[in-house]
């Protein structure tokens, strides 16, 4: 199987366990790393841009909801449906009470500038927290979670899935086959 992955790391292939014939991985903010295998590809470009070629399954995870709006998502999709008869896009569900970037309880709820101050203050999984204001401001404008009515929206061909922690929805799955 040839894979298209949009916002991957050749890390998360290493250690998936899976291999495919090849993964075209296409990131702006690549782990710096060159493929550490033949059958692995980098390409540092826009996900929302394509051009990538046809693959036979398109794969990302917690990408969508860093692409800077509907229209953003919108290509995003585009590109998705050119590039491969099937997918699997995950991104986090709006609706689940724990924002996943900061673990922070309804963050995505609150106004805009309250989560610039929850973000000067209060570490992400993986970053400390942002001191300066405008640093922390950008952070909070590039992360939009999105509703399962979005989702359908972005691909009404596909089976949404909902992963769920404790019956509760935590993230959304569109998958076609």
């Amino acid at each position: 199987m040839r894979v298209l992955d949009l916002g991957g790391t050749t890390v998360s292939w290493s250690v998936l366990g899976l291999r495919p014939a090849s993964v075209t991985i296409v990131n702006l903010d690549h782990d710096g790393k060159a493929p550490c295998e033949p059958w692995m590809k980098m390409i540092d470009a826009d996900a929302c841009e394509g051009g990538f070629g046809q693959y036979d399954l398109v794969f990302s995870n917690s990408l969508m909801e860093h692409l800077g709006g509907h229209a953003r998502r919108q290509q995003f999709a585009n590109v998705v449906r050119e590039s491969a008869p099937a997918w699997w896009i995950q991104t986090p569900y709006r609706y689940f009470p724990i924002e996943p970037h900061w673990v922070f309880p309804g963050m995505q709820f609150l106004p805009f500038r309250m989560r610039v101050m929850i973000c000067q203050h209060w570490s992400m999984l993986d970053m400390p927290a942002c001191k300066d204001a405008n640093e922390a401001a950008d952070l909070v404008a590039s992360t939009e979670l999105i509703s399962a009515t979005e989702m359908r929206t972005y691909f009404p061909t596909s089976e949404i899935w909902f992963e769920r922690i404790a019956g509760i929805p935590k993230s959304l799955v569109a998958i076609s086959a």
